[in-house]
């Protein structure tokens, strides 16, 4: 298993689509994916705000799968680090010391903003967006990434998906150079 972690922003959380993507991803062993309890209770708080018809209880089993199915990927022991720690936005420090504490070189967020490199340099983390998170991987390994884009794609029933609506809800969760790269792979998921 490789020693390049990184950690996963409650923002790319949030979504659905896109959150089940990076646990398909994460399962590949390309890399280590890291979260925190305080990272589970930012995307699971604001989707029960955001989404009524979903039960408290139904998010605690996905938390509770997440944790189950991807190896060491609770960060635990961080929060000494956060008081120290500056960001455009205060709220944002225990990510920062999420990634420093699991030695993480990566913080896969869609608030770029709020992790300027000038902050993050001297902790050797770097943010990017999901989209290139997901496009580099497709660069080191492409069959890996490949098979678990086709895993993620078979997992879903209610409904299924074609792999022109399945390209054209990454693009929606914000993904237009995954997709571009994904579509140069078309037969093989």
């Amino acid at each position: 298993m490789t020693s390049f972690s990184v950690v996963y922003d409650a923002c790319v959380l949030y979504p659905a689509p896109l959150r089940d993507l990076l646990m398909h991803l994460a399962m590949t062993d390309l890399y280590r994916a890291k979260w925190t309890q305080q990272i589970h209770a930012e995307w699971m708080r604001n989707v029960l705000a955001n989404r009524p018809d979903l039960k408290p209880e139904q998010l605690a089993r996905t938390r509770a799968l997440m944790d189950s199915k991807v190896r060491d990927s609770l960060v635990e022991g961080f929060e000494y680090l956060i008081s120290g720690l500056a960001l455009p936005d205060q709220a944002d420090r225990h990510v920062l010391a999420a990634a420093i504490c699991s030695r993480s070189s990566v913080i896969v967020t869609f608030n770029l903003k709020d992790f300027p490199a000038t902050a993050l340099d001297e902790y050797e983390v770097e943010a990017q967006h999901p989209d290139e998170f997901i496009a580099h991987l497709i660069d080191l390994n492409p069959m890996q990434v490949l098979a678990a884009v086709a895993r993620h794609r078979a997992s879903l029933k209610n409904p299924p998906k074609t792999q022109e609506e399945y390209l054209d809800t990454l693009l929606q969760q914000g993904l237009p150079e995954t997709v571009a790269q994904l579509r140069q792979w078309v037969r093989a998921f």
